[in-house]
């Protein structure tokens, strides 16, 4: 994982990107992380490195893959509103975690607030019990801080990334 760079961040963002860190490095088998916004953005991901690739490949309309990053966002995203519509339509609550069992990997998808997603792309000899449960731990930490004004600031911190500005 590349260590994204904290420098001039708020406590909350800088424990996020800690936690995130964390998540990533102590569970076994767990490929890429990220953190989307109900509206789909990418708010904080464990591979910041790909962001500007991503960005880059969208620009020059490049085939083939964009980057870990944005595409799990886009794909976290599109399953958070499928599952929520599904919810809806069968009358049963909210939805709070989705997985998707594949032949070389898995996909979680959790609920943390606001509509807020959190998916891990997990490689296919990874526990699937050991990752929902450090997931839901990230979600029982994360949830409470993730107020608007801090994804305003995680969005902006990937935009200057993936930009180079400094902050």
């Amino acid at each position: 994982m590349t260590a994204p760079s904290t420098f001039g961040l708020s406590s909350e963002a800088r424990n996020l990107h800690w936690l995130l860190s964390n998540l990533v490095e102590e569970v076994p088998g767990i490929e890429s992380v990220a953190v989307v916004s109900s509206d789909g953005l990418l708010l904080l991901s464990s591979d910041p490195g790909r962001n500007a690739e991503a960005k880059e490949s969208l620009e020059t309309k490049r085939s083939g893959p964009r980057g870990s990053a944005a595409d799990l966002a886009t794909i976290v995203s599109g399953i958070g509103s499928l599952t929520i519509g599904a919810a809806k339509l069968m009358d049963s609550g909210p939805v709070k975690h989705t997985m998707v069992a594949m032949e070389e990997g898995s996909l979680f998808v959790m609920s943390i607030s606001d509509g807020s997603l959190l998916g891990v792309h997990g490689s296919a000899d990874c526990d699937m019990s050991v990752v929902s449960y450090h997931m839901a731990l990230f979600v029982g930490r994360a949830g409470h801080v993730l107020t608007p004004e801090l994804r305003s600031e995680l969005r902006k911190s990937l935009e200057d990334a993936s930009t180079g500005s400094p902050r």
